[in-house]
């Protein structure tokens, strides 16, 4: 099977989850910088189903470890019951966020439609951070630091339990990619975890290429492929619009080679792109850079290369 012609947008326009206000206004900066017709130009069946709805931010303080965590929690459970609806009926679904804590839905959707299907999972998170805390690592409270390990059990039980199974997946299944901000309780739990992470040291050493090499090593016609896509991924320099941008990430080629190779692999079937903060850009820079890559994980190249 390969990357399906059909794709829907579907924007989740919220920060709940996050520290600082803004990632809100991310679906529509997408929007502008013509996401749409950009996909369209390739050829693909686009259909933009706008934004779905959910609790405003109360902007209160920590409760036990977490900020906000009803309003998360409905926002998670529209995004995976929106994406999962798409998965369904063999549409790609790309989620555009709003704060990573979103990708609690759209992961646990995935994960459900594999086990639907008898499909194998396989999650690349691309982030300068590994998103893996828990209430009682966690400096902040905050629920877009947590989504990995709540998709991983690692977590309170309303948002561990959206997909009907606990845990949605296993941190096996995780790859990570452009890590590079990990705090020191995280650090260990990951560590005792297992997880697979690719950070910037592994890509300065051994280059992206070998990398992606190893990332998608073992993806065959049976995998669905989730890309979750944290614009923060990138270098501060190609992506200030963002919450927290962190220096020394993938430069703009070599983003684009890891979207080109995981085009390559023919094998995507969901996608989030998340953390995008208009009010923190510069004349939509940002989002253009963004809806770049995203052509390029659709099949954009310079030249024309053989399908594999």
């Amino acid at each position: 099977m390969h990357t399906p012609a059909a794709v829907t947008l579907i924007g989740a326009p919220t920060d709940v989850g996050a520290g600082s206000r803004g990632s809100s206004m991310g679906p529509e900066a997408l929007r502008v910088a013509n996401l749409d017709a950009v996909l369209r130009g390739h050829g693909l069946d686009v259909v933009d189903r706008g934004n779905l709805n959910g609790p405003p931010n109360p902007a209160r303080p920590a409760v036990d470890g977490h900020r906000h965590l009803a309003e998360v929690v409905a926002w998670t459970t529209a995004v995976h019951a929106a994406v999962h609806d798409e998965l369904r009926i063999d549409r790609l679904p790309i989620l555009m966020g709003g704060d990573h804590s979103l990708a609690i839905g759209s992961i646990s959707a995935a994960a459900r439609h594999c086990r639907e299907r008898g499909r194998t999972l396989r999650v690349l998170w691309l982030d300068a951070h590994a998103d893996f805390n828990t209430s009682r690592l966690t400096p902040s409270g905050n629920l877009h630091g947590m989504p990995v390990a709540c998709l991983c059990g690692f977590g309170p039980d309303a948002l561990c339990g959206i997909g009907g199974v606990v845990p949605a997946i296993e941190p096996t299944w995780v790859s990570q990619i452009g890590i590079r901000s990990v705090d020191a309780g995280e650090k260990r739990l990951i560590h005792e975890t297992g997880l697979d992470v690719f950070d910037m040291r592994y890509i300065d050493e051994m280059g992206m290429r070998h990398t992606m090499e190893q990332v998608l090593k073992g993806i065959d016609d049976d995998t669905h492929l989730h890309v979750s896509f944290d614009v923060d991924f990138l270098d501060a320099l190609v992506a200030p619009g963002v919450a927290t941008a962190m220096q020394g990430g993938p430069t703009y080629r070599e983003a684009q080679l890891c979207m080109e190779m995981i085009a390559d692999c023919g094998r995507l079937g969901s996608l989030d792109v998340m953390e995008l903060n208009p009010a923190l850009d510069v004349r939509n820079q940002t989002a253009i850079v963004a809806v770049d890559l995203i052509e390029s994980l659709f099949g954009k190249s310079t030249l024309v290369r053989p399908k594999r």
